[in-house]
């Protein structure tokens, strides 16, 4: 037997077969599918009174507790933004009361359900303005953490307008609803930047265990691929990282190792949040599992 007549016996076999493949691949996705609705729709169902309420609390809590230090750092605040700019005691308290009341007064609205569009708007003005005034413009592993948090802000400022439209159930919104998606896509790829700075390069088998299977579940978010499922996992993934690294309650308050795992705790608390407004709301409609439903 020539090896043409080996390769066509081949083709002729991969046909036969392939029928029997396809229906195999399908069977198996279609049985992932519904294994991961059952997990899914389980632990909504319990849920579904606190979770979103839960997401809100967790995703400002950075907010509220920089607010709060703000009050007992005055001083320090004030002090620190003069020496770094030379901008005159006036103005550096000027900047310690925009961060109070703006991130106090934002976390209020958010939690009572209240101008709740205008609080993020202010929030994401804090974000800016802490970004310069630190200088986390310049240190990349900060930046990519203050992004990830306006992430958050973004799928809360979706699910604000999602709550606007649900005034009118049953009139057609389409157009109305695209940015809504698009900040749904927008803050799914900005909440995975928290996970880039959370990779170690270490050579041992945890390392490289946890960098995988990350790795794997920041793609589904960002990509919107069982979605829900991902997010959910990485909730309990976070979560562990989080209580563990940043015990800032094992640190004595007067060394300054307490502030900085304080610091990260709670920015990592207010991407757990916006995790779980993901569960909560689902991807959104740019996003594969969106795209299945048509296929």
């Amino acid at each position: 037997m020539g090896h043409n007549d080996i390769m066509n016996t081949a083709e002729d076999f991969a046909d036969q077969r392939r029928p029997a493949l396809i229906s195999l691949l399908n069977r198996s996705l279609r049985s992932l599918t519904i294994c991961e609705s059952r997990i899914v729709l389980s632990f909504l169902r319990v849920t579904k009174q606190y979770l979103p309420h839960v997401a809100r609390l967790c995703l400002i809590s950075t907010f509220l507790e920089d607010g709060i230090r703000m009050w007992f750092q005055w001083s320090e605040q004030r002090d620190y933004i003069d020496g770094t700019w030379n901008c005159g005691y006036f103005l550096a308290s000027i900047f310690v009361f925009l961060n109070l009341f703006g991130q106090l007064s934002g976390c209020i609205l958010v939690l009572s359900r209240n101008f709740v569009q205008y609080a993020c708007f202010g929030l994401f003005g804090i974000i800016a303005l802490q970004t310069i005034a630190y200088s986390i413009l310049w240190d990349l592993k900060f930046l990519m953490r203050n992004l990830a948090l306006g992430g958050g802000l973004l799928l809360l400022l979706a699910e604000s307008r999602s709550e606007g439209k649900s005034m009118f159930a049953g009139v057609p919104t389409m157009r109305e609803s695209s940015p809504k998606q698009y900040m749904q896509l927008g803050g799914r790829v900005l909440l995975v930047l928290m996970f880039m700075t959370l990779l170690h390069f270490d050579m041992n088998f945890f390392s490289i265990l946890q960098n995988i299977v990350g790795t794997a579940l920041i793609i589904l978010v960002a990509i919107g691929f069982k979605t829900k499922l991902a997010a959910l996992t990485l909730v309990i993934w976070l979560f562990g990282i989080n209580i563990y690294f940043n015990a800032f309650w094992t640190v004595p308050a007067y060394k300054p190792m307490h502030d900085f795992l304080k610091y990260d705790f709670f920015q990592t608390m207010s991407v757990i949040g916006g995790l779980l407004l993901v569960v909560a709301l689902g991807p959104g409609g740019v996003s594969m599992d969106e795209k299945k439903k048509e296929w």
